[in-house]
């Protein structure tokens, strides 16, 4: 029985699926990079030969405009290296603010509020229907209860 990773590896070289080998160059290029961009960059992807470069954050923005030089210099020394990722070289680096990276969503906090209560819970009750009559209790209950 084949071990997963050889079958991943051989879909990945099929010709319908060379997308999938052009994503795990990208991650690769992702992972060698120092950790403050690694931070800073939601996804990349080359088009063109124009590596265009999508931020998590926009103030990551002037940080990886000042080493553009530095992102095509490795996207270019790991083709060389990694003959698998040999296809990827860029001439040029394009920065930009995503608007579609995928951020884990913020749970709201359970909140419990702090305040007293204002009502006394007296009421005129001006109905002899029964029903109305342990409404208005149950509420006069909830009422002093909170009170305290």
């Amino acid at each position: 029985m084949e071990k997963v990773s050889s079958i991943l590896s051989h879909l990945v070289h099929q010709p319908q699926f060379k997308f999938l080998l052009k994503h795990t160059c990208y991650q690769k290029f992702i992972q060698i990079l120092p950790t403050k961009f690694k931070k800073a960059i939601a996804f990349v992807y080359i088009d063109n030969s124009t590596l265009f470069v999508a931020l998590s954050h926009p103030g990551y923005k002037m940080e990886l405009n000042y080493n553009k030089d530095l992102l095509k210099s490795l996207l270019n020394m790991m083709g060389t290296h990694n003959p698998d990722c040999s296809q990827l070289s860029a001439n040029k680096v394009i920065v930009f603010n995503s608007k579609f990276h995928n951020t884990t969503p913020k749970v709201p906090e359970p909140t419990n509020p702090k305040y007293r209560e204002l009502s006394s819970g007296d009421f005129k009750i001006c109905s002899n229907d029964t029903q109305l009559i342990d409404k208005f209790k149950q509420i006069k209950e909830t009422i002093m209860e909170n009170r305290n």
